[in-house]
């Protein structure tokens, strides 16, 4: 099952999770609301009984993704972390890296999410881990549309 997760103040109306309607209607999606541990755990009662997820998360959907395979490495096929808000303030590495192969992509202007923040904190998450920096903000607006999405998504 492919899932994406959308920032805290977006929804499934949002510019990402239409294109992902227009090009790859099989990837579900939900509005989340409240904090991050609320919404961890309507993304945890959406998710029961469900194994091999590819999780793609953009900014606190990409925390929440990053959260989730935290929790529940076995059940994480792959993430897919878009400008991901590993800098929000109640997030901490895990005490030794998770194997989960994750793909990281953020932009060099990103003021939100910055990469000289993120991108230690996700190596120090994540065993596995692809880092792409593109030419590009916080939304990813130029690179999103361009990635290799019918590999990642498979």
């Amino acid at each position: 099952m492919i899932l994406f997760l959308h920032g805290l103040e977006s929804s499934t109306k949002g510019s990402k999770a239409q294109w992902f309607r227009a090009h790859f209607p099989h990837v579900g999606m939900r509005d989340y609301d409240g904090d991050l541990d609320h919404r961890l755990a309507q993304l945890t009662e959406q998710t029961a009984g469900i194994e091999r997820l590819i999780l793609v998360g953009s900014s606190f959907g990409g925390l929440m993704a990053t959260c989730f395979a935290i929790r529940h490495p076995k059940r994480c096929q792959r993430l897919i972390l878009l400008a991901p808000a590993l800098n929000f303030s109640g997030f901490g590495p895990p005490p030794a890296p998770i194997t989960v192969p994750a793909i990281l992509v953020i932009g060099t202007d990103d003021t939100v999410c910055p990469p000289d923040l993120v991108i230690p904190l996700a190596r120090a998450t994540f065993s596995h881990l692809t880092v792409r920096v593109e030419d590009d903000d916080h939304l990813l607006h130029r690179a999103f549309p361009h990635l290799d999405w019918p590999t990642l998504l498979t």
